[in-house]
């Protein structure tokens, strides 16, 4: 009876096993799972949409003012007048400034093979805070003995919004961290503001009275070139992390900024024009986040299921 006892024990364990093993279902019978995208495998082509946000400043910080004589009355004299009057004008301001980017981009990639992915990027962002102000006062010796020209200037510009249309090449470092170059049409909106005065301070009438009090401004929409590069990371299938850098050049800009006139007993003497010129270039600096749309690898899951 002792030894009976535990070969039943084993004999119903073994049943009860069998039993058990009965009820669950065959593998044949279980739904196949999707297999999920590898990075290994994710081709990088097709759309993408994202963020950005960065620092941009200016390249050339200067703005030029140059003064040019446009009418000196005849058999008067007042040639020497003009020529010290036009060069206590001209001078250079510096107009550094610097300011935060932010926008959204939009772009198509393209896996050539293996290595290489190209694609094309359009975005446009605002900038925040990028005018910057140079100011520049003198006190410059006139063609007559102890009177004075003083000149006081001022010039501010700034980019009020940036955007691109460009062309990306790119090489896999590794399968998920693509290093490429950038380049194409780039458009922004641009400001800029110059402030001028100039008189005789010690002159006394009926001789010579300088004064030239005017502010003028600038604002276009301006078209120019980018050009650049950066690296992007993959992190998961459907997004990626990117760092850049872009340099861009909108142009020059030349406009007006005020008369000068020379008057005696109420007569014009002379006319000089002060013009100022500065360019608009600059670079960006900025991090993004971009979602991509991979409908290929997501119709496929589907129908796996």
């Amino acid at each position: 009876m002792k030894k009976t006892a535990p070969a039943a024990v084993l004999a119903l364990a073994l049943l009860g096993g069998t039993a058990f093993s009965a009820d669950l279902p065959s593998r044949g019978m279980l739904p196949a799972l999707p297999a999920l995208p590898m990075a290994d495998t994710f081709t990088w082509s097709g759309f993408y949409a994202g963020l950005n946000a960065g620092g941009a400043w200016n390249s050339n910080a200067a703005a030029n003012l140059l003064s040019t004589p446009v009418f000196v009355a005849p058999g008067v004299g007042e040639e020497p007048w003009a020529a010290g009057s036009s060069m206590a004008s001209a001078r250079t301001l510096a107009t550094q400034g610097a300011g935060f980017i932010g926008g959204g981009q939009i772009g198509y990639n393209w896996r050539v093979n293996e290595s290489f992915v190209l694609g094309m990027e359009a975005d446009i962002q605002g900038v925040a805070g990028s005018a910057d102000s140079g100011t520049n006062t003198s006190l410059l010796p006139a063609p007559t003995a102890g009177l004075n020209f003083l000149t006081v200037s001022s010039a501010s510009k700034g980019l009020d919004y940036l955007g691109t249309v460009r062309g990306r090449v790119g090489y896999l470092l590794t399968p998920t961290l693509l290093a490429y170059a950038t380049g194409g049409f780039a458009y922004g909106g641009v400001t800029a503001k110059t402030g001028f005065f100039q008189t005789v301070p010690n002159d006394q009438p009926p001789s010579y009275e300088f004064l030239a009090a005017n502010n003028s401004s600038f604002s276009n929409t301006r078209a120019g070139w980018t050009v650049g590069g950066g690296v992007e990371w993959l992190f998961c299938p459907n997004w990626s992390v990117k760092l850049e850098y872009l340099y861009y050049d909108l142009g020059n800009a030349n406009y007006s900024v005020g008369i000068t006139t020379d008057r005696n007993f109420g007569d014009i003497l002379l006319v000089s024009n002060t013009r100022a010129s500065t360019r608009f270039d600059g670079n960006v600096a900025r991090v993004g986040v971009n979602y991509h749309f991979d409908w290929a690898s997501a119709s496929a899951i589907a129908q796996d299921f």
